[in-house]
């Protein structure tokens, strides 16, 4: 180990120092406890909560014995007598602040010198299938808020030396953990270098929202409602991203993980998809893809043919209310597309118990009533609710959002033009999202600008040996992969 300056100049001035900073008695999570190493006095500090009491207590209780060699220094017995593997000395007191309230067990000698070892244990949960990306078949582990247990569980899929999880500490009261997690080599450094300076530019006192906060600080989202990111909850998923040349960014306790960069079609996608044949995976992403399109277009587009009758062919009569209300069609449609969203709101609030008696009862019961009592016409009703049922199918809640939002503005724009407000909305909202390039990467890649081989990779499944270049949007120096 490297000789390093002691950072105190004595036990007494490193104790005063610390009970400056937290207080005396103030914090009953701090323990400061004057104890010996052999059969040297020091000075142990940790966070109680943060550290796993049953290892400190065996190497206390190891450590307590006499060395047989007297002319062996305090600082030798620590670095070479210490039956511990993970021992670091410091020179800087802001580092070793961080590290003792991030976990790590500080030992302090008689002499100044700092030392900690990493025996954290944090608060959490075990690994298990998140409930917004379940899998017929699959692994059933999932990230947990936990920044070490997830970087291990992208480890375990990714057994390679080039595989680098670069830690950071961002905002200045928080200090929160964020991983930069990438494959030497395969990921672009440009990306790199421009994700390492935007964290270097946070200057804030924390992010509580952790992975969605990051988004706003790394990629200056402002009110876009478009998501910049791809978040996700597997590993399996984070760790073929990385094989692609894509970047990981994990966030200490957060559940889910950062994918960049990404485009529209990357929100799209879902991992079971994979763990069908080719062919099965190919239709289940075509539908996924109608269910999109007709989440957006479907409710605007009837509600046009329904005030304009004129254009409805004869063989689709069926089309349109066959009741009147005193309430005009527009807000029939909104009220009901607003009462969707509570709905949804009250099942997340709900307990899970009662969340199916709940939804029932909104759905049989108060829908039915509407209808009975002449605030909706049975029309309504139908198309908002098979509106919605596709918009679930979006596997992005976040893109899912933007959807419905993206669906009233159209559905507004057609309610004041007509037809003409219908396509030319469609046309400024397909404008809009071909402008946005988060991280230099256009969002509707491949189909704007068009790469066919990789448009149709992108709505093709293609069987695992067929011979994939890495996308084109990673900028990847290395883009074959076998």
């Amino acid at each position: 180990m490297i000789e390093t300056k002691p950072l105190f100049n004595s036990m007494d001035e490193a104790e005063s120092y610390l009970k400056e900073k937290f207080g005396v008695n103030e914090s009953y999570d701090v323990g400061i406890l004057h104890t010996h190493l052999y059969e040297f006095p020091v000075l142990l500090v940790y966070i109680n909560g943060l550290i796993d009491g049953m290892i400190i207590t065996q190497l206390l209780t190891n450590t307590q014995m006499k060395i047989a060699d007297n002319t062996v220094s305090e600082n030798e017995i620590i670095e070479h007598y210490f039956p511990y593997y993970s021992i670091t000395q410091y020179d800087s007191k802001e580092k070793w602040l961080a590290a003792l309230l991030g976990g790590q067990v500080t030992f302090i000698l008689s002499n100044g010198s700092v030392y900690t070892i990493d025996v954290r244990s944090y608060p959490g949960r075990t690994p298990e299938e998140p409930d917004n990306e379940k899998v017929v078949r699959g692994s059933r582990d999932g990230f947990t808020e936990n920044i070490v247990q997830n970087t291990a569980l992208i480890r375990r899929r990714i057994r390679d030396t080039n595989l680098r999880f670069e830690l950071h500490q961002v905002t200045e009261l928080g200090q929160t953990d964020v991983a930069i997690s990438y494959i030497k080599g395969i990921a672009n450094e440009d990306n790199l270098t421009q994700i390492r300076d935007r964290l270097k530019q946070i200057k804030h006192d924390g992010i509580t929202m952790t992975d969605k906060a990051l988004e706003e600080w790394l990629f200056k989202q402002g009110f876009h409602p478009l998501p910049f990111v791809r978040f996700t909850e597997r590993p399996d998923i984070a760790a073929a991203h990385l094989l692609e040349g894509h970047i990981i960014i994990v966030v200490d306790t957060s559940p889910s993980v950062v994918i960049v960069p990404t485009t529209l079609f990357h929100h799209l996608q879902h991992a079971e998809e994979y763990r069908q044949a080719p062919a099965i995976g190919t239709v289940v992403r075509w539908i996924r893809f109608l269910g999109v399109l007709l989440s957006l277009f479907l409710l605007p587009f009837w509600y046009l043919l329904s005030v304009h009758p004129e254009f409805v062919p004869k063989a689709l009569d069926f089309i349109g209310p066959k009741e009147t209300t005193d309430i005009p069609l527009l807000l029939q449609i909104l009220f009901a597309d607003i009462g969707i969203e509570f709905l949804r709101l009250a099942a997340i609030h709900t307990p899970t118990p009662l969340s199916t008696a709940m939804g029932i009862i909104a759905a049989l019961v108060i829908g039915q009533m509407a209808v009975d009592v002449g605030m909706f016409v049975p029309e309504v009703i139908l198309y908002t609710a098979i509106t919605a049922i596709f918009t679930f199918s979006i596997p992005s809640y976040e893109l899912s959002i933007t959807t419905k939002i993206f669906r009233t503005i159209l559905l507004l724009s057609t309610a004041m033009f007509g037809p003409s407000g219908f396509f030319v909305g469609s046309l400024a909202l397909l404008f809009y999202v071909g402008s946005v390039k988060p991280l230099n990467v256009p969002y509707l890649w491949p189909l704007q600008p068009f790469f066919p081989r990789a448009f149709l990779r992108m709505v093709i499944r293609y069987p695992m040996p067929n011979d994939a270049k890495r996308p084109f949007i990673t900028r990847s120096p290395d883009r074959k992969r076998s």
